[in-house]
């Protein structure tokens, strides 16, 4: 049995990540004690469904949880099954935001102000996120985003284990996305955004791609990059690696690194992998 552990910071995208497992075909249970996770495996396993994809979601809310999980996790493990822990997280100051948006008071310490409950979770959760198998950062994501991110890294396997591929373009003006496997720098390339005709115009619109194609560097570089791709697919698959996430950066994520991400995305799909495609500050610029 594939059992998925989702965990995290209070407010960071637990919820949604749920939602899109539970669209993906997943059986999830939220705020299971830890102790009861051996007797919940077991009655799967009994059950005339033949269950092989669970995400069971913990954190915060259930204290117990912060005890015993390190041996339970264990022996499910020694047990034949797949343990993969998915740790979710944002800045404090996002997560204050999105506490004052939804009016909420921090679940970890509710007579104390959000801060000091932020505080106070990830102080208690650090162990959790030293073990995670996968840490998303939420800070820059929207809702669509993050379940593009969440199916990609963590869909059901079927068939034929294949690399889940993630192409997403940024801004380095909003921060590196920590959760990339590969960044790739193109602000050497002309920028669109000091040309007047083009500067209101994103990636996605063919007069920005054309003006960014037509540079001689271009060329140059989609042949190394994909070369460098052609060289290392191929053994990420045989080390076992399961996804792959490739960040394009120019400075606002609005034209070049756009225009490049689209450009992967057909790259991918002639090497006959489906990739997630993310925009993530395209809006932004």
């Amino acid at each position: 049995m594939r059992i998925v552990v989702i965990t995290g910071l209070s407010g960071s995208g637990k919820s949604t990540a749920v939602r899109a497992l539970e669209d993906e075909g997943f059986f999830c249970i939220d705020n299971l004690p830890v102790k009861l996770f051996p007797t919940f495996v077991e009655l799967l396993e009994n059950s005339r469904e033949k269950i092989r994809d669970v995400a069971l979601v913990m954190d915060i809310r259930g204290r117990d949880f912060l005890k015993g999980y390190e041996q339970i996790f264990q022996e499910l493990g020694e047990a034949g099954h797949t343990i993969e822990i998915v740790f979710f997280d944002a800045s404090d100051n996002v997560l204050i935001r999105r506490f004052s948006e939804t009016r909420r008071r921090h679940p970890a310490l509710e007579s104390e102000s959000v801060p000091q409950g932020i505080a106070f979770e990830r102080e208690q959760l650090a162990g959790l996120r030293r073990m995670a198998t996968h840490v998303i950062d939420t800070s820059e994501l929207n809702v669509h985003q993050l379940r593009a991110r969440i199916i990609s890294q963590l869909g059901r396997q079927t068939g034929e284990k294949r690399l889940a591929v993630l192409v997403q373009s940024f801004g380095y003006r909003f921060g590196l996305p920590l959760e990339s496997d590969l960044v790739i720098d193109v602000r050497f390339l002309p920028n669109p955004y000091f040309v007047p005709e083009l500067k209101e115009f994103s990636g996605l619109d063919p007069r920005v791609r054309n003006y960014v194609v037509a540079s001689e560097d271009y060329a140059v570089f989609m042949e190394q990059f994909k070369g460098l791709l052609l060289f290392l697919l191929p053994r990420y698959q045989k080390e076992g690696k399961s996804y792959l996430t490739v960040s394009v950066g120019c400075t606002g994520g609005r034209h070049r690194s756009v225009v490049i991400t689209e450009e992967l995305r057909d790259y991918f799909r002639e090497m006959e992998l489906e990739p997630k495609v993310i925009h993530r500050d395209i809006e932004k610029g």
